[in-house]
């Protein structure tokens, strides 16, 4: 008897099962490696990078080795020097802010007085946005909210504030905590954006809400302002018509967490007090830094936020330079913020704000010889943009050529003293002293301002070490500027928010 011939249906089933599960595998790991050499290649140009630079100066005649020698020197001298005018520009702006601060303090802060003029009724009506990703700033969201509703002082029928965030997954109970906040505090409102993926996506979205402010104010969910924060905001639009954009005071206040918040605490108050007041005065250019700034409400609702940048907020802040927006920089606007203490969180953040900055510049570098939109730009500022992100830019590079240059004096003739040591990287030419001088004397200078102006989170001790790290500080802000350019030459955009807690 013939048996049944067998069901090609029935043999072909298990063979085409393998076949689709062999694609899958091959597919799953082409993916992996693709994201594996996409995550690894700017590591890798940057190792390049710095393997290449060192064995060119190895083989450099002793001509060209001095010929670059100079031209790092000279450029270090530069910045160092625009930094100590900007520093010492900055002391006028802190003047007035402490002289405004004593006359209200002899008022105790009431309204109608001194620097402080309005009247309560006639303050612009403000609305305040904290802006939260909530996977991330879940355990810090209630208290902050909290801290803004109970603690700001600002007359209560002039402002909102408004709790604005996305989240990927339903985060329970804690947004139903938040929602029922409201019927506690009149002033607050919490909206949930849906579909959000993006801080500028959730800025946006409340940009098209008719709330009938006439100010706008930032703040990212780790911040706590200063109770009269919003008040002397408010102050600086009222004194002027023409002033767009007032950029708070950005303080560290976890500073004695670790060495690094340490760092960052004394950068925060060199940057927000020093430079940016100082840049302003000198380059006539201010700038927003994304969080503690004020905008008027009409000018920010037109002005938007590009999702598509890397770093919103530096990209919304050169437009506003490139539509000749004024914008002022208020020291007694202070906001109180969260430093990552652990270099993990410090280097993902940084990158980030490298690659940032890296797309902004060369997005708004024409500024610098295109004619303006509206108005006029002049020298000063086309030169201050110029300073602002080509300089930064190129100091990377700057920096980190040095420091390739160093490490090919050592190994081709390794220092066997530290004295010897010394002269080979401070005093290697005739005119090595006067550049190391000038220098210090910038740094010096620089710091003793800063000291001036430094926070209540800052040490003599602090500013000690700061002064001895800060050389090893700026070779690693150098490559971390470099990877930001390697991160932007392979368009890469994966990020992790800055961890809060």
């Amino acid at each position: 008897m013939l048996g049944h011939s067998p069901d090609p249906v029935r043999l072909s089933a298990p063979a085409g099962l393998k076949l689709d599960a062999l694609r899958s595998t091959l597919s799953y790991t082409s993916a992996r490696s693709s994201a594996l050499i996409w995550e690894w290649t700017p590591f890798c140009l940057v190792a390049s990078y710095f393997i290449f630079s060192t064995c060119i100066y190895m083989v450099c005649s002793d001509k060209m080795i001095e010929v670059f020698w100079y031209v790092y020197m000279l450029t270090n001298t530069y910045v160092s020097m625009v930094t100590v005018v900007e520093a010492v520009l900055s002391i006028s702006a802190t003047r007035e802010a402490r002289g405004r601060v004593t006359k209200i303090a002899a008022n105790d802060f009431k309204p109608g007085t001194g620097p402080w003029p309005t009247a309560d009724e006639q303050l612009p009506i403000i609305d305040l946005l904290i802006v939260a990703y909530l996977p991330n700033e879940r355990d810090i969201i209630m208290d902050r909210v909290i801290y803004l509703c109970t603690k700001i002082v600002y007359p209560i029928d002039r402002i909102r504030i408004n709790c604005v965030y996305n989240t990927p997954i339903t985060i329970e109970p804690l947004e139903t905590e938040l929602v029922d906040l409201q019927d506690k505090y009149s002033q607050l409102r919490v909206i949930k954006v849906p579909g959000s993926k993006s801080k500028a996506d959730n800025l946006n979205h409340f940009f098209t809400l008719n709330t009938g402010a006439g100010v706008i104010a930032i703040f990212d969910a780790d911040h706590y302002p200063h109770p009269h924060n919003p008040r002397w905001a408010a102050e600086r639009f009222m004194a002027d018509a023409d002033v767009g954009i007032v950029q708070g005071r950005c303080i560290i206040y976890n500073s004695r967490d670790s060495w690094l918040t340490r760092l960052i605490a004394i950068e925060f108050d060199k940057i927000y007090a020093v430079s940016h007041p100082g840049r302003a005065i000198m380059m006539d250019f201010g700038l927003f830094c994304g969080s503690n700034g004020y905008w008027r409400a009409d000018l920010l609702k037109m002005h938007k936020m590009h999702g598509e940048m890397l770093t919103e907020d530096i990209d919304s802040a050169l437009r506003a330079v490139k539509k000749n927006v004024k914008a002022v920089h208020e020291i007694n606007a202070v906001s109180y913020e969260l430093a990552p203490s652990e270099f993990q969180g410090f280097w993902k953040q940084r990158l980030r704000w490298a690659q940032g900055w890296a797309q902004a510049s060369l997005v708004h570098m024409p500024m610098v010889w295109n004619k303006p939109e509206q108005g006029t730009r002049s020298f000063t500022k086309r030169f201050g943009v110029f300073s602002l992100l080509a300089v930064r830019e190129v100091s990377y590079y700057l920096i980190t050529q040095y420091t390739c240059l160093v490490l090919s004096f050592i190994i081709l003739n390794f220092p066997k003293t530290p004295l010897a040591f010394a002269r080979m990287i401070f005093f290697p030419y005739p005119l090595s002293v006067w550049f190391f001088v000038i220098s210090i004397a910038c740094l010096f200078a620089t710091l003793v301002i800063t000291w001036r102006v430094r926070s209540e989170f800052i040490s003599v001790w602090m500013m000690i070490c700061f002064s001895l790290f800060y050389p090893f500080y700026l070779v690693v802000m150098g490559m971390i500027g470099l990877y930001g350019h390697a991160r932007q030459v392979v368009a890469y955009n994966n990020w992790n928010p800055t961890a809060r807690k």
